[in-house]
C-alpha cells in the first residue's frame, strides 16, 4: 500500500472521506458518556429526573442532525467522483484519524468542559448531547460505507483539501473526490479499521 509521504509524480495525497468523518466519534462518544456519568451527580436547576430526559431527547436530536447535515453535498461529491491516479498515494487510517484528532483536541476538551458545567443547570444533559454527535458521527461514516459497498469503489479526497484541522471533507474547499478499488487501503468501507483474512 502506498503511504503518506513517499507521494509519486505527479500525483496526490489522499484520505479517506469515511474516516475523517469518523474520527471524531470516539472522541465526542466518550467524552459524553464521561460528562453524562458525571453530570448525574450535581441535582442541578431542573432536578436528575428532567436533566436525563431533556438529555435523552437532545442526544437524538443530535445524532439525526449530526448524520443528516450535508447529505446532498455529499452525493454531489460521490456522483461525480473520479478515479484515483496510479501516483496518487493513499494516507493511512491512522495518520487520518491522529490529523483529525490533534487539530480538535482543544475544541474537544472546551465541549467536554462544557457539557460538564451544564449539568449544574441540567444535569447529564449536556454529556448526553455530546455523545449525540459523536453517534451522528458514526451513522454518517455508515451510512458512506453502504454507498461505497453499493458502488463497489472507496472514496477519497486531497488531504490539502481538508481544513487546517483535518476536517470539513465536504466543504467549500474540497472540489471532488476520487475513487479506488474497494480493497485499497487500510480501511473498510465506512472508514472502520479492515478486518485481515485470518490464514488458512
Amino acid at each position: 500500500m502506498a503511504r503518506a509521504g513517499r507521494e509519486g509524480r505527479g500525483g496526490q495525497g489522499l484520505a479517506r472521506v469515511a474516516v475523517v468523518v469518523r474520527a471524531g466519534a470516539a472522541p465526542l462518544w466518550w467524552s459524553g458518556v464521561f460528562a453524562a456519568g458525571a453530570g448525574v451527580l450535581p441535582p442541578g436547576f431542573t432536578g436528575r429526573r428532567v436533566g436525563v430526559m431533556a438529555g435523552a431527547a437532545l442526544f437524538i436530536a443530535g445524532a439525526a442532525v449530526v448524520a443528516l447535515t450535508r447529505r446532498k453535498r455529499y452525493i454531489a461529491l460521490l456522483h461525480g467522483a473520479a478515479r484515483a491516479g496510479k501516483h496518487d498515494v493513499l494516507q493511512d487510517r491512522a495518520v487520518t484519524v491522529r490529523n483529525w484528532r490533534r487539530g480538535h483536541r482543544w475544541w474537544l476538551l472546551l465541549a467536554f468542559a462544557v457539557a460538564l458545567g451544564s449539568a449544574f443547570v441540567v444535569p447529564a444533559a449536556g454529556g448526553m448531547l455530546l455523545a449525540g454527535t459523536g453517534t451522528g458521527l458514526r451513522l454518517k461514516a455508515a451510512w458512506l460505507g453502504r454507498r461505497e459497498r453499493a458502488g463497489e469503489q472507496l472514496v477519497w479526497l486531497r488531504v490539502d483539501w481538508l481544513d487546517r484541522r483535518g476536517g470539513r471533507p465536504a466543504g467549500k474547499a474540497v472540489k471532488a473526490y476520487r475513487g479506488t478499488g474497494i480493497a485499497a487501503g487500510d480501511a473498510a468501507p465506512g472508514g472502520a479499521r479492515r478486518r485481515t483474512a485470518a490464514l488458512v
